[in-house]
């Protein structure tokens, strides 16, 4: 695993738990059943030029349509610094279980809405270059199960 997907997961444990104001243990356990859910960190890395219209096309299809095939939307980062600032795209799914995950994605990559989403997006050129997806399960101790 690369040194930057490591911190990158750090860094979203640790925004996920300020943002959702880390109860403590018992109330979170009690709260979600962990057993299958699974959360999904993916890297986009888009071509020169590329990550406004990344962007425009999650704000304006992609996220309507992960909700529409029931992904959980944790959140979306860009790094700060170097290269990938201009280049890189990170977000975080939640899904009940990883056959639900494979469910979901293969509905989205099937749905019409996403192909002609994708193909506009593509017009002028071919945004993503390359993406990384990891699947995660949350530890006992994690703030968010």
């Amino acid at each position: 695993m690369k040194l930057t997907h490591f911190l990158a997961g750090i860094l979203t444990g640790l925004i996920i738990a300020a943002l959702l104001g880390y109860p403590g243990p018992d109330s979170v356990a009690a709260a979600i059943d962990a057993s299958e859910r699974v959360f999904e960190l993916r890297t986009y890395h888009t071509n020169p030029g590329k990550l406004e219209d990344l962007h425009t096309r999650f704000r304006d299809h992609t996220n309507a349509l992960f909700v529409k095939h029931d992904m959980s939307l944790i959140g979306y980062w860009t790094p700060t610094e170097g290269d990938a600032a201009n280049d890189t795209l990170i977000y975080l799914l939640a899904h009940d279980s990883r056959e639900s995950a494979r469910a979901s994605w293969e509905a989205f990559f099937n749905d019409p809405e996403w192909k002609a989403a994708h193909a506009e997006s593509n017009e002028h050129g071919k945004i993503v270059k390359g993406l990384e997806s990891v699947f995660m399960t949350s530890t006992d101790y994690s703030p968010i199960r």
